[in-house]
């Protein structure tokens, strides 16, 4: 791509458009100059993908979240002139840097649209025909911010000034229908440049809008808010990312939105099959795969179903077996409250259509079953997808789907031996594991170039970027206290880095030289981010009581967003906000500790956390995390995971050594031996600085503004609820492994090159962790089409 037409475009965009010179433009003016200008120099090129592709099996990943944070430094990383573009417009008195104002397009919650974004950039490298379909959020997840120290939500308009990295194709556009409502979903078609620029693949986000945009008649009879309320309906379909269900009018809305893309995308499917094959759908699993990314997109098998019936006229039983040939299901999560259940009276008032195809699904499922008989009707009333006016969209995902996979090895099992054992005792041979990873590109390569630079020098090549097991041939300088010095000089640069971006976002100093031990992450309970806050709290009173001595000075930096509706989250929130502003104050420990909460988390944000790590904190409840990424991205930077065998840490483990990371607490075998026996009453009456920390949340230690939420916290550690036992995470049985590890790591970290070495390995093992491999497995093993 030719530099000097990037910068005459760039230019010429931004004296026609916003009547400045490149010196004087606004850093959002120069991001939509130099986008527009890279989008046009792109276009054959991915005219060219598209045309290939059309000649190949295409594989389509459905997905409710795409968080594919900001496009300009790694598209200009994947199409390799990103020294020469940031040279030539600093000759020119412009410094690219400034970009980094740009807004991340945040469409996504956290691990699950973060993979999507990672699967996408993997495939495209590969050269694998793997379109993405989801949903255009006008604002996204939201802008988080805080006032005294609670959570706030405010809109994240992400595409204000523009949105120079999509297409709008009109002529594509499809008709989708609800009771009483038909909208318009109209694609926007974002590239997804293959690192290298030799292959752009397609992300497909579907927007809502009216029939019809404007009332006329209405307005004329001075009806004002009627003229405009067909099109606020429509719109409000694609207007935010997760609305709150917790009422029947956000579950309505939520189901809208799973069925509004996932009825475009399976039109457009169709379109493009038949515009090809005709009417013979008998050859349609040979040129078609579809991937379910988690329950939210399950509709779209009832959707499919639904077409192949209606529009051409299949019989339902026909039709059905071929949607099994061609719908793969991935499976995210072990916690019941996520595999989505929808109460049935409500599904079949929004979607009545879709509604008769699932009773004719769940009549289906019941005459095979039974007439298979034997373990199939033992298993029926379990497995079956209407349940007592519920219905249950895992079982509707594994029944409509060929194959059925987990996200690590130890969430796969959970899932053949418990949340989904009655399945994988009916068709054990649909069930495959699938490792999460993350793409090396985004994760290293963009966001950490001054280690990236040493690891080329030292393997003498840079095609790590593209094979990241390659990473293993560094493991032998393991051992050499130079090679070491370089990485902890590194390690310091983004430390200092890091330090300086969160004070000036958030008015927090932290000295580079401590200790960065950080969890950054959605906030759940499950992730445990309550335990951290009372091991800080611990560690603080030990500093102060004199028990805790030779501590190496550490900033515990944690981030991440709170569901609106999620009350107990943000509590945690202002929990750790709280023990903040006193670890801050207090001079006595100004020298030993830092805590700060990072707002509005986001993938640009991470892109400088997971860089400047010195402990990666993993510490969910075994057997409650699926997988993770966040602790890929932490490892392939060089940091230790401290955490759970959970998830992929024990992949982790398994390659890198248990030696070099901080594992603690009880494993699931342990914990399914003391589920039912479990008091958390006697180890808080037992263990004084469990009775210290847990007391301080009733105690008047902190100020919870008259909420009751910190009372609440306690209580559920405690008491408990209506629907869940006391302390039903473990917090307080693992409390004391996990402080001591902590502190064993923080002793270790005082060795400089004891500590560099575990980091130093940790990156060299990484090699497993990268989406290039999760992508070919699944083009392997369940799309056939490498």
């Amino acid at each position: 791509m030719q530099i000097d037409k990037i910068l005459y475009d760039a230019k010429q965009y931004i004296f026609k458009n916003y009547r400045c010179d490149i010196r004087s433009s606004k850093p959002y003016e120069l991001h939509n100059a130099i986008s527009k200008s890279i989008m046009d120099g792109i276009d054959e090129i991915w005219a060219e993908s598209e045309k290939k592709y059309n000649t190949e099996k295409r594989i389509y990943y459905f997905s409710a979240e795409f968080l594919v944070g900001r496009a300009i430094y790694n598209n200009l990383l994947a199409l390799g002139i990103t020294e020469k573009i940031f040279s030539k417009f600093k000759e020119n008195g412009t410094d690219l840097n400034n970009m980094e104002e740009i807004e991340d397009a945040a469409l996504g919650n956290g691990g699950l649209g973060r993979l999507a974004a990672c699967f996408l950039d993997s495939a495209a490298t590969q050269g694998i025909p793997l379109s993405g379909y989801g949903i255009r959020y006008k604002y996204g997840l939201f802008r988080q911010g805080f006032a005294d120290g609670f959570q706030t939500e405010k809109a994240d308009d992400w595409a204000k000034h523009g949105d120079p990295w999509s297409v709008r194709r009109e002529n594509e556009a499809v008709t989708v229908k609800f009771a009483g409502e038909s909208v318009r979903a109209v694609p926007y078609d974002m590239p997804i440049i293959g690192y290298g620029g030799k292959h752009i693949n397609t992300l497909r986000l579907w927007q809502s809008e009216p029939l019809e945009a404007f009332d006329f008649k209405k307005f004329n009879d001075q009806k004002y808010d009627g003229a405009v309320k067909g099109k606020n309906s429509a719109e409000d379909i694609s207007r935010v990312l997760y609305p709150n269900d917790s009422t029947d009018e956000g579950k309505t809305l939520r189901i809208k939105q799973e069925y509004f893309f996932c009825s475009a995308s399976v039109q457009d499917i169709l379109r493009r099959y038949t515009a090809r094959h005709g009417n013979d759908f008998s050859h349609l699993p040979e040129w078609c795969a579809i991937q379910l990314n988690d329950t939210h997109p399950t509709v779209a098998v009832c959707e499919f179903v639904r077409l192949l019936c209606e529009k051409y006229r299949m019989d339902i039983d026909d039709a059905f077996h071929i949607t099994q040939k061609i719908f793969h299901y991935t499976n995210h999560t072990v916690m019941a409250e996520a595999l989505e259940k929808w109460d049935a009276a409500i599904y079949g008032k929004i979607l009545p259509d879709i509604y008769s195809y699932i009773k004719e699904i769940d009549k289906l499922q019941e005459d095979e079953f039974n007439k298979k008989g034997g373990v199939f009707s033992k298993n029926l009333e379990k497995c079956r997808v209407i349940q007592d006016g519920t219905i249950h969209m895992a079982n509707l995902a594994v029944y409509a789907s060929s194959t059925v996979n987990g996200v690590a090895e130890i969430h796969t099992e959970i899932l053949k031996h418990d949340v989904l054992k009655e399945w994988y005792e009916l068709v054990p041979e649909h069930f495959q594991n699938k490792t999460n990873g993350i793409t090396q590109r985004r994760w290293l390569a963009l966001c950490n170039p001054e280690l990236s630079e040493m690891i080329t020098r030292i393997l003498g090549t840079d095609a790590w970027i593209t094979n990241l097991t390659l990473l293993k041939g560094i493991e032998k300088f393991a051992d050499n206290d130079s090679v070491l010095d370089e990485f902890t000089k590194v390690k310091q640069i983004k430390k200092r880095q890091l330090s300086d971006y969160i004070f000036k976002n958030e008015s927090v100093r932290i000295p580079p030289q401590f200790l960065f031990d950080i969890q950054v992450k959605r906030l759940h309970e499950y992730k445990r981010q309550l335990l951290n806050a009372f091991s800080v709290l611990d560690i603080y009173f030990g500093i102060k009581d004199g028990s805790i001595k030779d501590f190496t000075p550490t900033a515990f930096i944690f981030g991440g967003k709170a569901a609106p509706g999620y009350v107990r989250a943000k509590g945690i929130i202002k929990l750790i906000n709280e023990i903040g502003k006193m670890v801050n104050s207090d001079p006595a420990v100004k020298d030993y500790m830092r805590v700060v909460f990072v707002r509005n988390y986001n993938v640009s944000y991470a892109e400088k956390i997971v860089c400047a790590a010195d402990l990666s904190e993993q510490i969910s409840t075994a057997g409650t995390e699926a997988s993770g990424t966040s602790n890929m991205k932490f490892m392939l930077n060089g940091t230790p995971t401290l955490g759970t065998y959970d998830g992929a840490n024990v992949e982790i483990v398994e390659e890198a050594g248990e030696e070099n990371n901080y594992i603690f607490g009880a494993r699931v075998s342990e914990l399914n031996e003391i589920r039912k026996s479990y008091d958390p009453k006697i180890i808080y009456g037992e263990n004084p600085r469990i009775k210290h920390v847990l007391n301080t949340l009733v105690d008047g230690t902190f100020d919870d503004g008259g909420t009751g939420i910190f009372k609440e916290l306690y209580d559920s550690i405690l008491e408990g609820a209506s629907w869940h036992k006391p302390d039903q995470y473990f917090l307080l049985y693992d409390f004391e492994s996990y402080v001591s590890t902590k502190l064993r790591a923080n002793r270790d970290y005082r060795n400089t090159h004891y500590f560099a070495k575990k980091c130093f390995l940790n990156m060299a093992h990484a090699g497993k962790f990268s989406s290039d491999r999760s992508v070919a497995e699944y083009a392997c093993d369940i799309w056939h089409v490498i």
